[in-house]
């Protein structure tokens, strides 16, 4: 069974999105070992200058690189820039990763600054939900819904339409 990672800077704060998170962690039990690791966020002003988001960056990609292994992980961080794949191109990069011998994929959403360089330079795959700015709470739960989804297409399940 694949192990999936999902690693993000910062908390679910609000309920209704601690309760989406929990019920497609549920469904995807049946399909692989889930783990959600939450890092502390970066505490910055109101309105901080480049140098000090660039520096907290580079503290939380200092926290995220302790979970990243390139030897038995395929590491993909969400981010603007990022390739866009659809639900079914998605399922199809799940299912290889596991072929090549990767036995976990480590998904990688950073703070609402982004993520360093240096954890996209680690990266596998960039990846891009979509050309629209997600809250990055909220791009977590659709991030859950895509790989339960993805699970579905490769398991011939009917959730995928």
């Amino acid at each position: 069974m694949m192990n999936i990672n999902i690693i993000a800077v910062g908390k679910l704060k609000e309920g209704y999105l601690r309760e989406a998170a929990s019920e497609y962690s549920k469904r995807l039990s049946a399909f692989c070992r889930l783990n959600i690791i939450e890092l502390s966020e970066s505490r910055l002003n109101d309105n901080p200058n480049d140098k000090e988001i660039q520096n907290a960056l580079v503290c939380e990609a200092r926290l995220i690189d302790k979970y990243l292994n390139k030897d038995s992980a395929y590491n993909i961080s969400l981010c603007i820039e990022g390739k866009q794949l659809s639900s079914c191109e998605l399922s199809e990069k799940i299912e290889k990763t596991g072929v090549i011998g990767k036995s976990t994929i480590n998904f990688i959403i950073g703070s609402s600054f982004g993520l360093s360089p240096i954890i996209k330079e680690k990266s596998d795959l960039k990846l891009s939900m979509s050309k629209m700015t997600f809250p990055h709470q909220l791009a977590r739960i659709l991030l859950l819904e895509q790989i339960y989804r993805a699970f579905q297409i490769s398991s011939g399940g009917k959730y995928h339409k």
